[in-house]
């Protein structure tokens, strides 16, 4: 959904239809980002593929994947995040085959809609079988790729967040991995990452501890803090005023902190569990793109699933 800035309810600019898989119709939707021109790419669990949504499109094409649940090169098993780094090369989260799958640009045209991508991708993360060694990944769910292509992933049964450098063939550790618990040196099942750079730390969702904890990048750090609590949060984003955007399922909305604020204010939702325009249901993912529009991966767990844009 998008919600512009003031609006009480949001516009559906991608509808889901679970087991279908036409250029129009999106099946379990996770990841998203949303470019300069409000291009919308999508990730789609069932479909095992990425879709382009131009703006003001109502269909794809399908730029990677839809080539079978496998685990080829140009094949996935369950898709979760997705990234860009500044060349535009395309990092995709593939859930099920335990890895983060790179694809490079092809053609670098003026308009991005025009732009391709090579259709059989790199393993740049993990590849080397479910596990919980250094080289391994059990589960990976949020991604964030830093500009340097430093990657970070959210590797949720691990309950750890690794950091990979382009290249490496073994991750580093730098949050958690200390077992499943809720103590300040401990996650439980973490769903997303980003890297805040002014505080140069890692935000992270800490999933089942329902909380948002950060964790300082520096060499020693041995335990993180408390940001947010009693939230039951699955996605985070920031924007470039470093405003902070967390889903929070259970209470069906999305919220905007100022770093220090622990209770935020709602800017998509918070009017329920439903499919109306105004409200969402069990929000993932979001994406603020530099209008300050905020895009919202909405899970209507048992029927179907929207993607709406919102404008805080």
């Amino acid at each position: 959904m998008k919600w512009n800035k003031g609006a009480t309810e949001g516009i559906v600019v991608a509808e889901v239809h679970e087991k279908e898989n036409a250029l129009n119709q999106l099946a379990f939707p996770n990841g998203l980002f949303v470019d300069t021109l409000g291009t919308l790419y999508v990730t789609e669990f069932r479909n095992d593929r990425v879709m382009r949504w131009s703006k003001g499109e109502t269909q794809g094409p399908a730029i990677v994947g839809g080539n079978g649940e496998e685990s080829g090169a140009s094949q996935f098993n369950g898709l979760f995040s997705l990234s860009f780094d500044h060349q535009r090369n395309l990092y995709v989260v593939d859930y099920g085959n335990h890895r983060v799958q790179r694809f490079s640009i092809t053609i670098i045209p003026g308009i991005p809609a025009s732009a391709r991508w090579a259709q059989d991708g790199d393993t740049v993360v993990g590849g080397s079988g479910q596990g919980n060694d250094t080289n391994k990944l059990n589960a990976p769910f949020g991604l964030f790729v830093d500009d340097d292509q430093m990657i970070v992933i959210a590797d949720y049964l691990n309950n750890r967040i690794v950091q990979w450098k382009m290249g490496d063939a073994n991750g580093q550790v730098v949050a958690g991995g200390n077992g499943n618990g809720n103590r300040l040196h401990q996650l439980n099942s973490p769903t997303d990452v980003l890297i805040d750079k002014e505080t140069d730390s890692f935000i992270i969702c800490d999933a089942h501890n329902r909380r948002v904890v950060r964790w300082h990048r520096r060499n020693g750090t041995k335990q993180g803090e408390i940001f947010i609590n009693n939230i039951d949060c699955w996605g985070l984003t920031m924007n470039d005023q470093r405003y902070l955007y967390v889903s929070d399922g259970e209470k069906h909305e999305v919220r905007r902190y100022q770093i220090g604020d622990k209770h935020g204010t709602i800017v998509a939702g918070g009017l329920g569990n439903g499919s109306s325009l105004g409200q969402l249901n069990w929000p993932t993912y979001a994406f603020v793109d530099q209008h300050q529009s905020s895009c919202d991966e909405v899970k209507q767990r048992r029927k179907r699933r929207n993607y709406r844009r919102w404008r805080p």
